[in-house]
């Protein structure tokens, strides 16, 4: 009875969404044939390319970056800007191509840049410690950048979507940025979806679709309803017990592919019992990650020992843990506490944490549950808050002690971008407030470290050290998962960054 209730709630949130979507005339998808749907995950209230943390602008293909990363082989290379050097590491000069203009038709000159990354390391506290900019000069289609220090991976920091270049001088950042995508805006409804036209003067060709919607739906099975239904034709992350119902459906192709991101449990460590390593120990023995994977993501995911994936020439060899619900008992033992009438206490005060989730990551909430559970049979009280955006609340709030919460630890091919924003003070990630003067030093090493193999070496070092302090617990790496109207959708390509989803060559039959 439960399951057709569920069911029912489901098709009524997903007949809502399907006349959210169907704004569009008859008439006007007659004449439009090439016009896609994209049903996204997370929903945005802005399009500021510099600031949003959804990176929506790059992915629905508003917006470009100077650099580009190659999903195939993990390197960087040419996009807005052909070329770059630096002959010390610290003053960089950057050729932009010719021929590109914004969608209101002005150029993409080396002025236009150099406001375009001025505004944003003024908007974004988090984009100016990443890059590092003391000035920028332009001259013509030519810039150089000095940055604070000598900084020789400064130019895969600029594959980031929040550097994204845009017409600075067309102010509506929120609801119409100008960027230099294959795609312009033609209208943004905030939370529900963003309605695209191509940009025929695109300097790459122009865009095969005529139109493209990406829509939002926090709930992952009225995301996999909508594509049974037909009103969208490329979904991310559907409901994972949906996958064999979709692959059942003729035309439909459900794509499981490894990517860059980690599923962590993120320690707040000023909450005062986590100041304590044996706490954080104890936390980290109760998850069970191999069950989670087989259970919550049913085999689509690889358990974390760390931030990194195996297949990462930067992950090292972790020392074998205890885990398990004694091994966790012994560490909460080891930090002076016991359990007393059922109730894991020190001095008296029982232990329980504040855990937040949100729900556009389905599978965060079920973890964070199976964790509240574990922890229950240890006399520990777990209460679990649900928030909208983890960022911000992070960020804002230092009235919780757990989150669980999905990152992207690698996905420029190099371990710099994660560690930095998460294990350095100065760090956008840095939601545990880790402030460790070796590990800062470690890192800060690392940022002028040249050559893959030493900087593997470093980040090796820096990986044991998170993992011995454990400052965040590492649950697994899931699997992006993607369902499409393979018998309608042509060229689409599930990007292992998750950076590039509407581009010029997704086309339509």
């Amino acid at each position: 009875m439960l399951k057709v209730f569920k069911l029912s709630i489901a098709l009524l949130l997903c007949a809502a969404f399907l006349a959210a979507c169907s704004s569009n005339s008859a008439e006007n998808h007659a004449e439009n044939k090439k016009k896609l749907t994209l049903l996204f995950n997370f929903a945005t209230s802005s399009l500021d390319p510099n600031v949003d943390s959804s990176y929506v602008p790059l992915r629905s293909g508003i917006t470009e970056t100077l650099v580009h990363l190659n999903d195939s082989n993990l390197k960087i290379e040419p996009w807005l800007a052909k070329s770059w050097g630096s002959k010390d590491g610290q003053v960089w000069t950057f050729e932009l191509r010719d021929g590109v203009t914004f969608h209101n038709g002005k150029p993409m000159n080396g002025a236009a840049v150099k406001a375009s990354l001025e505004r944003t390391i003024k908007d974004s506290l988090a984009m100016k410690n990443a890059l590092r900019i003391e000035s920028i000069e332009a001259d013509g289609n030519r810039l150089q950048i000095k940055t604070t220090v000598p900084f020789p991976e400064f130019p895969s920091e600029l594959v980031h979507p929040n550097t994204s270049i845009i017409d600075v001088t067309e102010t509506d950042f929120v609801k119409k940025p100008i960027g230099t995508g294959p795609f312009a805006v033609s209208a943004f409804t905030p939370g529900t979806a963003i309605d695209l036209v191509r940009y025929d003067g695109y300097w790459n060709g122009a865009a095969k679709l005529d139109k493209a919607r990406f829509a939002f739906n926090k709930d992952a099975n009225a995301r996999s309803l909508a594509l049974q239904a037909g009103t969208a034709d490329i979904v991310f992350r559907p409901e994972i017990e949906t996958l064999d119902l979709l692959k059942a459906v003729k035309g439909v192709t459900v794509e499981s592919t490894s990517t860059f991101r980690v599923h962590q449990l993120t320690m707040n460590l000023q909450s005062k019992p986590l100041q304590d390593i044996n706490v954080r120990k104890a936390i980290d023995a109760l998850i069970n990650r191999q069950s989670i994977v087989d259970t919550i993501l049913k085999g689509h995911a690889e358990v974390a020992a760390g931030p990194f994936p195996s297949s990462a020439s930067f992950t090292p060899k972790y020392e074998k843990k205890k885990s398990g619900l004694e091994a966790a008992r012994e560490y909460l033992k080891e930090a002076g506490y016991t359990q007393v009438k059922g109730v894991m206490q020190k001095n008296g005060e029982p232990l329980s944490f504040k855990l937040l989730t949100y729900s556009s990551r389905a599978d965060l909430p079920l973890i964070a549950q199976v964790f509240q559970s574990d922890a229950g049979k240890l006399g520990i009280d777990v209460k679990i808050q649900m928030i909208e955006i983890p960022e911000e609340y992070m960020a804002t709030n230092r009235d919780w002690d757990l989150t669980t919460y999905s990152n992207l630890t690698a996905p420029r091919g190099d371990a710099g971008y994660y560690l930095n924003a998460t294990y350095h003070p100065k760090g956008s990630l840095n939601f545990s407030g880790a402030n460790d003067e070796a590990l800062t030093a470690l890192i800060e090493e690392l940022n002028v470290t040249v050559g893959q193999e030493k900087r593997s070496e470093l980040a090796e070092k820096i990986a044991i050290l998170v993992d011995k302090q454990v400052y965040n617990s590492f649950v697994l790496f899931p699997n992006t998962l993607v369902a499409y109207k393979s018998d309608k959708v042509k060229n689409w390509v599930t990007s292992r960054s998750e950076y590039y989803m509407l581009t010029n060559e997704l086309d339509v039959e």
